[in-house]
């Protein structure tokens, strides 16, 4: 059985984030309205540069948008907040501890959503301790 086994596509990757996201505590999915979820293989070279990655494998997510604490009702029309995963970072770092796949990825999730609010990584941390 174990030659049937392969990594996920970015599709197959979406889907699993989409449902790691449903999963996840009900009053923080309830604050996340209009954040899009994505998954691309790696980071463009311009968020590259912009974090001052050495390498493409250096970032498994990244959120892209206006944090809850920076906006307010004047604010102009913009683009939706994202969270992109980045699946082959992501499948690196997997190959190289001990953690589940879906761990990593519920990790990677709520970290850049965490962004998003402007949580502590205290904060964060409890988050991630609801519903293991």
């Amino acid at each position: 059985m174990w030659t049937e086994l392969k990594a996920p596509s970015l599709a197959e990757m979406e889907v699993v984030a989409h449902d790691i996201f449903e999963r996840l505590p009900k009053h923080f999915r309830d604050l996340c309205e209009g954040v899009i979820i994505r998954v691309d293989d790696f980071p463009t070279d311009e968020v590259l540069d912009e974090m001052g990655c050495e390498s493409e494998f250096d970032l498994l997510g990244l959120f892209q948008g206006v944090g809850l604490p920076q906006q307010s009702f004047g604010d102009v029309a913009r683009l939706p907040n994202m969270v992109w995963l980045y699946r082959r970072p992501i499948l690196d770092y997997w190959a190289e501890h001990e953690e589940s796949l879906g761990h990593i990825v519920r990790h990677v999730l709520i970290h850049e959503i965490g962004h998003h609010f402007g949580l502590s990584d205290d904060d964060m941390a409890a988050i991630e301790a609801q519903g293991e």
